[in-house]
C-alpha cells in the first residue's frame, strides 16, 4: 500500500539535484507541482513534460531545467521571462520511448481516488507516460507519486490489456487533493466567418461512416457543429485528443464506432482537454477508451481505420506543399504533437484523406500577410514534408496536392490564397516548373 502524504511532504522527497517526469497537460498533478514550486533550494532539477496546464513557480526557480515536448501558453510565457526551458522535438508517439531513455528518478501523475478494488483511473491522460509510471513504481530505486482528487473524471481503457489505471500496490506515495482539471482556455470563443467557410469546405470530404481525427480550436469545433447538424452519421472517432467537438458529435447521435474495423464500439483517444462540461460527460463514460499514445498515434494503426479523415491546422505553407505548424519565424510556438503521425497514417490508404486547414492571411503591424507563400525564408522549420501533404483548405476552397507536380501544387494553392497574393504565387509556381527553384 502507498504511503499517504501531503503535497508539501511529497515535494520534500525530491533531492535538490534530481529528475522528474510529468504527463502532458491534463495529466499533471496540480497540488504537487505547486508544492514543488514553493521550494527554492534546487541545484539541478531536470523536469521532462509537455503542454503545462498548472500554474506553479517551479519552472521559474533557479536550478530547475524544463525540457518540453510541446509548448503551450505557459511554456511561451516562461521562455519570454527567461526561464531555463528548452524544446525537445518529437512526434507525440515518441514521447514514451524518449521518456524511458531518460528514466527520471521520480514519476508523477494525477488520478482519481482508489475504487473498491484499489484502482486509480488515470482520468484525462494516457499519453506517453503510462509505461514509465509503472516502471517507476516497480523500481525500488525510483519513486512514483500519484495525486488523487474527486474533481477528476473516472475514465476507461480498452479491456484488461489496456487498463487505464494504476493499482495502489504500484504506487509509492499517494497525495490527496481537491483540485479539478484546468478548463481549456478560449473554449467559449465562437467561430469567425473565415472559420465557418473553412469548415464548410472541409465537411465536403467527410462521408457517412468515416473515422475522424480532429484537434482543438474554432475550426475543428465548427466542423463538428456542421457534422452534428448535417444528414450524415455513423462516424467513428480515433483522435489523439478528445474535445468538446467530439462530445458534441456523440450527443447528436452521429458517432456509432461500428465501422472502423478496429476498436469497434468505442471512441479511441489518448487525452482529453476541454470544458468542465466535457469532463463531467466523460466521468464513468465507457463509450470512450483512453489508450497509450504509441497505439493511438501509430501510423499503421491510424491507417487501419476505415475511411480515415485526419483534420489538422497549420500556420503557413509554401507552394511546394511544405507545412509549418509549430513555429513562427523559427521560434517555437507549439509542438509537433500528433500532426505528423496522423498525416502519415491517413496517407496509407487511398480512401483516407488528410485535411490541413488554415486561414489564408494574418495581419502583422496592420499589414495583410499571406499564409501561403512562394518559399520559406531562412530559419523556417518544416513540420510536415511536402510528399505527405494531401489537402490544404482555406476560406477560399480546397487544394488537393497529392500526386501533383510543384507547378500544379503552386497553381492549386494560389487558387485558395487571398486574391491580393495570387499573382505572386502563380509566378513562383511557373518558375518552379520542370524542377526549377521558385526563388527569384
Amino acid at each position: 500500500m502507498p504511503q499517504e502524504l501531503t503535497a508539501e511532504q511529497a515535494a520534500a522527497l525530491l533531492n535538490r539535484a534530481d529528475s522528474l517526469g510529468i504527463p502532458l497537460g491534463p495529466g499533471q498533478p496540480p497540488a504537487l507541482l505547486r508544492a514543488l514550486g514553493v521550494r527554492q533550494d534546487w541545484t539541478d532539477l531536470r523536469v521532462y513534460g509537455a503542454l503545462l496546464a498548472v500554474g506553479t513557480e517551479l519552472f521559474s526557480r533557479p536550478g530547475v531545467h524544463y525540457l518540453s515536448g510541446f509548448f503551450g501558453p505557459l511554456e511561451r510565457a516562461l521562455r519570454d521571462m527567461g526561464a531555463d526551458i528548452e524544446f525537445a522535438a518529437a512526434d507525440f508517439r515518441r514521447f514514451g520511448p524518449l521518456l524511458e531513455r531518460q528514466s527520471p528518478r521520480v514519476m508523477t501523475t494525477v488520478a482519481t481516488p482508489p475504487d473498491a478494488d484499489g484502482w486509480c483511473s488515470l482520468s484525462l491522460h494516457a499519453g506517453g507516460t503510462i509505461g514509465e509510471l509503472r516502471r517507476a513504481g516497480a523500481d525500488p530505486g525510483r519513486l512514483l507519486i500519484v495525486e488523487v482528487s474527486d474533481g477528476y473524471p473516472r475514465t476507461a481503457g480498452f479491456g484488461e490489456q489496456h487498463r487505464h489505471a494504476l493499482h495502489v500496490d504500484e504506487i509509492d506515495i499517494l497525495v490527496r487533493s481537491t483540485d479539478a482539471p484546468l478548463a481549456l482556455p478560449g473554449g467559449d470563443a465562437g467561430p469567425s466567418d473565415v472559420d465557418r467557410a473553412i469548415a464548410q469546405h472541409a465537411v465536403a470530404f467527410i462521408g457517412s461512416g468515416a473515422t475522424l481525427q480532429t484537434g482543438i480550436g474554432a475550426i475543428p469545433n465548427q466542423i463538428a457543429t456542421l457534422l452534428a447538424e448535417g444528414d450524415g452519421g455513423g462516424y467513428g472517432l480515433h483522435s489523439e485528443m478528445f474535445t468538446d467537438g467530439c462530445m458534441q458529435l456523440h450527443r447528436a447521435g452521429k458517432v456509432t464506432n461500428t465501422g472502423k474495423g478496429q476498436y469497434d464500439g468505442v471512441s479511441v483517444t489518448t487525452f482529453a482537454f476541454g470544458s468542465p462540461d466535457l469532463y463531467k460527460w466523460l466521468d464513468g463514460n465507457t463509450d470512450v477508451a483512453f489508450l497509450p499514445v504509441e497505439i493511438v498515434n501509430a501510423p499503421e494503426v491510424i491507417g487501419a481505420n476505415n475511411d480515415m479523415i485526419s483534420i489538422n491546422g497549420a500556420l503557413s505553407i509554401d507552394i511546394q506543399g511544405q507545412v509549418v505548424a509549430d513555429t513562427i519565424n523559427g521560434g517555437q510556438f507549439s509542438g509537433i504533437g500528433g500532426a505528423e503521425d496522423f498525416v502519415a497514417g491517413a496517407g496509407l490508404e487511398l480512401s483516407d484523406r488528410s485535411l490541413i486547414c488554415l486561414p489564408s492571411t494574418f495581419e502583422k503591424d496592420g499589414v495583410l500577410q499571406s499564409r501561403i507563400v512562394p518559399w520559406f525564408g531562412p530559419g523556417a522549420v518544416i513540420t510536415t514534408p511536402r510528399h505527405q501533404v494531401d489537402v490544404i483548405i482555406t476560406e477560399y476552397g480546397a487544394a488537393e496536392l497529392e500526386g501533383r507536380t510543384v507547378r500544379e501544387r503552386g497553381e492549386a494553392l494560389a487558387s485558395i490564397a487571398h486574391p491580393q497574393f495570387r499573382d505572386e504565387l502563380l509566378a513562383a509556381a511557373e518558375r518552379a516548373s520542370n524542377g526549377r527553384s521558385p526563388v527569384r
